[in-house]
């Protein structure tokens, strides 16, 4: 893997006048071959990218991370959004100034929650994308009926109340250095609103009955023993895309973040094989 180019980091502002802190990895225009916007998980920030970046950069693709509202180094309340759906404006905002820069839609990349608002952006057509990557999205969560209703109670009573969002870093990945990390990075928070979690759900159930009309190419790359999200909802979600439209692919035995596992190769390989199955097919 070659070394990531150098960092242009600056910010955005989203429609309510929040700061978003974005962070550039371009590509001299020459070699350039496509773009990726990268959305990241839930709690953590785009920073934790940066390897991923470099292997994109490698592919030959000009990079875009941002940090979602309430994350890293953007504004907003730890873990909590505004009423409405701001992730999706916000990431409005943040993929047409890049498509604009290249005049050409970007690849769209989300992890887990990312994931989850990325598969809805993409099927939302708000705008034009050349593709869709998934990594372990959160298209089903493993909530208790129980959990259900203090949902539902918190989301009346107090709905932008953050609390403690019960995810064990633990099951991050079996590399106990990734998890340290993890555990110890000033950007990471570990809560999440009702409000969120509310948008996160209705985002999945909008995903599930919406696949079917998904219109560009789609990776969608799961771990298969995750503790995090339930791999079921991407299975189910790919079972009603489009014929021919998407690859699926599950790792048996991986934790949740596939790119930072021990054999983070298998997944890369598979990324970097339908990246060219894709150039392959614009130049035909």
């Amino acid at each position: 893997m070659s070394a990531l180019v150098a960092q242009h980091s600056h910010q955005l502002v989203a429609a309510d006048g929040t700061r978003l802190h974005v962070s550039d990895y371009l590509l001299p225009a020459a070699p350039l071959r496509a773009s990726v916007v990268i959305m990241h998980g839930l709690g953590e920030h785009s920073g934790r990218y940066r390897h991923l970046a470099a292997f994109f950069n490698d592919c030959g693709l000009s990079v875009r991370c941002y940090d979602h509202r309430g994350h890293g180094r953007s504004q907003g309340k730890r873990g909590d959004v505004i009423n409405g759906d701001p992730l999706l404006q916000d990431a409005e905002i943040v993929i047409d100034d890049f498509a604009a820069h290249f005049r050409r839609p970007p690849f769209l990349f989300g992890h887990s929650m990312g994931g989850l608002f990325a598969a809805r952006f993409a099927l939302s057509g708000v705008s034009p994308l050349r593709g869709l990557i998934l990594s372990s999205p959160a298209l089903a969560l493993r909530l208790s009926r129980l959990q259900l209703m203090l949902l539902k109670a918190l989301h009346a009573l107090a709905p932008s109340l953050a609390v403690p969002n019960g995810l064990p870093a633990r099951w991050l990945s079996h590399d106990a250095g990734v998890v340290a990390a993890y555990q110890s990075d000033p950007l990471v928070h570990g809560r999440i609103s009702a409000r969120l979690m509310h948008s996160m759900l209705r985002s999945i159930d909008y995903c599930h009955a919406h696949a079917g009309k998904l219109t560009v190419p789609a990776l969608l790359l799961a771990a298969g023993d995750d503790r995090l999200v339930d791999p079921d909802g991407v299975r189910r979600f790919a079972a009603h895309l489009p014929p021919g439209l998407a690859q699926l692919h599950v790792y048996e035995g991986m934790y949740h973040e596939i790119f930072n596992e021990l054999d983070a190769a298998r997944p890369l390989a598979d990324l970097r094989a339908w990246l060219v199955a894709q150039d392959a097919l614009q130049n035909n």
